[in-house]
């Protein structure tokens, strides 16, 4: 019953729900009209604000582009494929696919959302390989297997906030950086790991599907057959017929070797001299080395970074208008006013489960937790710094790292019943089959209903 009743619900958000883009758009013009009514703002104050916002987020952005291209990159090395060849070889039950799945993937996103991929590949790989398995809620497990990321190192609010000079400090909203270890190092954000690993799984696991199997080959359409080219292959195919010296240089490991050794010895000296010291900078460095490590020549990782980019369009042109909102926000004092009225109804200790919803709630419209916190980051450390008044930097970093943390466990648990996200992982397992989100979304009703509570009541009981 609950499964059907979330297969409409799924079924009305693809029919009812724009794309993200009209959603940007959208709260561009509210946000604008918001603050002339609200708070008086001029239309001059508003095109201003908006305009110099656009241009606030650009090394941001660029930040989230990069660590989930990166990420995904290495996703698509041969030393990775051998190894998710070697791991299909061992799996020959269904029960220990979904699980395998649910478990392994869990653990690879925890250090970068781009992984997923890995999840999906080798996902695909055992249903085509392992008989009795139920394809749709196989898929349903892979992407529910990478809502760990938010609790990983690729969590792109908390590492932002670790990050020298970002956009709230640049705004004057926060003196300095907030560590990881009071974000993705803390006790709550331990024990929502647990929970991704542990508890999630068991949810997933235990509501499978009982009746008669769906395999792939029911599912399957002409194009399955079709293998799909490697990075090696597309990498080779871009040689001259002839030898020549731009081809020997394309394909030169000796290039990349030096290049990857300048890079591991500089990740070395970091994090002898700063410790397990996270930031989006460092993350993104380390995703560049080791993706060259693996593809071994220039040329590889050109081509493998390319079809990583393919699924990142989305970001780079949405991005800006996420900026522009923001700029909108501060410019004319919009936000400062949502931070007032927010405070209005909460009490500091209240607070991180408001974050905690509102992150949901706006995720269906923004659904990206860096686009997201760009817009309701900074009204949200208003509001903890009137709730506080004057407090030391100690106490204001623990307060807006548990509201940060809040916010990205919202926004990645409402991605279950937002199949926007579906989209990095529809391009892998769907592949010449009949699949489409409906048919996968509504396994995620009541995981999500379960997973919801349990992490909202963590945020809430939780001490800081």
């Amino acid at each position: 019953m609950l499964v059907r009743v979330a297969a409409v619900s799924a079924d009305l958000i693809k029919r009812w729900l724009p794309d993200p883009f009209v959603f940007a758009v959208l709260l561009t013009i509210l946000t604008a009209v918001t603050a002339m009514l609200w708070v008086g703002a001029s239309p001059v104050e508003v095109l201003t604000g908006w305009y110099e916002g656009i241009w606030m987020l650009l090394e941001f952005g660029m930040q989230i582009v990069l660590i989930l291209a990166t990420g995904y990159a290495i996703a698509l090395s041969p030393p990775v494929a051998r190894l998710i060849d070697r791991i299909a070889l061992k799996i020959n039950r269904p029960g220990s696919v979904y699980l395998t799945v649910l478990i392994g993937g869990a653990l690879l996103t925890l250090v970068s959302w781009g992984w997923v991929v890995l999840t999906a590949v080798l996902g695909r790989e055992l249903g085509i390989r392992v008989r009795g398995i139920h394809y749709p809620f196989l898929i349903a497990c892979v992407f529910f297997s990478s809502g760990s990321w938010v609790t990983g190192l690729s969590s792109s609010i908390p590492l932002v906030l670790n990050t020298p000079g970002n956009f709230l400090i640049k705004a004057g909203l926060l003196p300095t950086t907030i560590p990881t270890s009071e974000t993705l190092g803390s006790s709550l954000n331990l024990t929502v790991i647990a929970v991704y690993l542990v508890v999630g799984p068991a949810i997933m696991y235990f509501f499978r599907p009982r009746g008669a199997a769906i395999e792939i080959d029911a599912l399957r359409t002409d194009s399955m057959d079709a293998r799909e080219t490697t990075v090696a292959e597309e990498a080779n195919a871009l040689r001259a017929p002839e030898p020549n010296p731009s081809d020997r240089l394309n394909n030169s490991s000796v290039l990349q070797f030096f290049v990857v050794v300048m890079g591991l010895s500089y990740i070395v000296l970091y994090f002898s001299r700063h410790g397990f010291d996270l930031n989006l900078n460092i993350m993104i460095f380390s995703f560049l080395m080791f993706g060259m490590l693996l593809h071994r020549t220039p040329i590889r990782y050109v081509v493998a970074m390319g079809r990583a980019c393919s699924n990142i369009s989305g970001i780079v042109f949405q991005f800006p208008f996420y900026a522009g909102i923001m700029g909108i926000m501060l410019a004319t004092g919009l936000g400062k006013a949502v931070a007032v009225w927010i405070a209005s109804l909460v009490t500091l200790k209240t607070l991180p489960v408001a974050a905690f919803f509102l992150g949901g709630a706006v995720n269906f419209s923004i659904p990206s937790a860096g686009g997201e916190w760009a817009v309701i980051g900074p009204p949200l450390v208003e509001a903890v710094r009137s709730l506080t008044g004057p407090i030391g930097i100690a106490e204001l970093n623990r307060n807006v790292g548990r509201i940060a943390m809040a916010v990205a466990y919202g926004e990645s648990l409402t991605n279950l019943v937002q199949p926007f996200f579906l989209l990095t992982v529809l391009p892998v397992m769907g592949v010449g089959v009949r699949i489409q989100a409906r048919d996968i979304v509504g396994y995620f009703f009541v995981p999500f209903l379960i997973l919801f509570t349990i992490i909202g009541l963590l945020i809430a009981l939780f001490p800081i």
